[in-house]
């Protein structure tokens, strides 16, 4: 008997990769598992690894990118196990493009999926939840893309939106016992080949078991988790890392307000130093001689 014994659960975008561990792990403590993917015979395939080791798992393969295809995920949950404890919202796509030559298509398609995608499962599962009246838990899936990175206007975009939805549904549900996390996860998969650097060369990283964050979304399914809510977690490799909410940092303050020459006079010499660097890797900041168009320089 494992600590999800008698709990049922969707993830989202687990035919491969990282949501199929989510799915091996959850089974593997005793959930029983609905396993969605759009290529249904990579679904498929994930129930059958999971029904080998003895486990319980159906596939689906609604699109979750639409209000009937997160209804019908749900739906087959609790029709086929009776109830939904937990939602891993997994399933995402990349259409890398830089920031000048993306087009409203790439940008939607991308928002779609994990953006809207996220809403509205979460959206729904919690629905059940609330009727069920048993509480659960929503897992999503941020990304360090959120930072910053290069190519990556619409999937980082759609991270910083689920990070900031994870902060507000955790407000929102913790009534009904619902709580609500997320996870940066590392592995690599078919859309970590996409990454590039800071210069727009891909780079090649090396290989981490994309299952080793499933460890920790079965933790945070579980009851001995029912203490955590509105967090973000780096996992995945040898890490748990807390990432910390926005906040606000070094300031200035003057009475009355600050005017432009004010500004022109104390900005630098008390800021200066302290700008935040841009970017999924973090370098120095790199602006202090000024942002100059090309026929300046």
């Amino acid at each position: 008997m494992g600590v999800l014994s008698g709990k049922s659960a969707v993830v989202t975008g687990a035919g491969r990769g990282i949501g199929r561990g989510h799915c091996l792990r959850l089974a593997e403590y005793g959930a029983s598992v609905v396993v969605n993917d759009v290529d249904l015979e990579e679904a498929k395939k994930v129930v059958e690894e999971i029904g080998k080791n003895g486990g319980s798992a159906v596939a689906n393969n609604a699109d979750i990118g639409t209000r009937e295809g997160a209804k019908e995920l749900i739906a087959q949950c609790v029709s086929e196990y009776g109830k939904i404890d937990a939602v891993v919202n997994n399933a995402g796509i990349v259409r890398d493009r830089s920031f000048l030559k993306m087009s409203d298509d790439e940008f939607d398609a991308v928002f779609r999926v994990h953006a809207k995608g996220t809403f509205m499962c979460a959206q729904e599962g919690a629905l059940r939840m609330r009727e069920q009246g048993g509480g659960g838990s929503i897992v999503s899936t941020v990304s360090a893309a959120h930072y910053g990175n290069f190519g990556q206007t619409n999937y980082a975009g759609a991270k910083g939106a689920i990070a900031s939805m994870t902060y507000t549904w955790a407000n929102e549900l913790a009534r009904y016992g619902i709580r609500v996390n997320a996870i940066s996860p590392s592995g690599s998969t078919r859309m970590s080949a996409t990454y590039k650097g800071a210069d727009g060369v891909e780079v090649e990283a090396p290989f981490i078991d994309p299952t080793l964050n499933g460890h920790f979304v079965a933790y945070l399914c579980s009851d001995s988790a029912n203490w955590i809510s509105g967090q973000i977690f780096g996992t995945g490799g040898d890490r748990v890392m807390l990432v910390e909410h926005p906040k606000y940092g070094n300031g200035m303050f003057k009475p009355g307000g600050w005017t432009l020459p004010d500004l022109e006079e104390h900005m630098r010499r008390t800021l200066g130093d302290k700008l935040e660097p841009v970017g999924l890797m973090k370098n120095p900041y790199p602006f202090y001689d000024g942002v100059v168009p090309p026929a300046k320089k």
